[in-house]
């Protein structure tokens, strides 16, 4: 079975009502991050790489978050500095960012621990 891309990453852009305890990516400007991400992939001619917005992912709190796959590696980011390192340890090197690495729980277990 053939890949569409060699890597996929969704990035949640999601909003939720201003106020909201658990906060939102959108707030944290991931539109904007996506949009970098996506003409960084361009540029940096990698065509078997797909970025997508995404709805919610569950771990608004933790955000701005995406994940890869097909790993399924989460990650959150801030700045700019922050994708192009991922860009260029996972997509690229198929290595780790491991200091935005998100916990390996999930979001039933983080739900059980409120």
């Amino acid at each position: 079975m053939s890949q569409y891309y060699r890597k996929h990453v969704f990035i949640c852009t999601n909003q939720r009502p201003e106020g909201d305890p658990k906060g939102c990516c959108w707030e944290k400007r991931s539109v904007r991050k996506r949009t970098y991400m996506k003409k960084r992939t361009k540029d940096l001619g990698l065509d078997d790489v797909r970025i997508n917005a995404s709805g919610c992912l569950d771990r608004c709190e933790l955000g701005p978050t995406m994940v890869i796959y097909p790993e399924a590696v989460w990650y959150t980011f801030e700045s700019e500095a922050d994708i192009d390192e991922i860009l260029q340890r996972h997509v690229i090197d198929d290595d780790r960012v491991e200091r935005l690495r998100l916990p390996a729980t999930t979001a039933k277990e983080m739900k059980s621990d409120a």
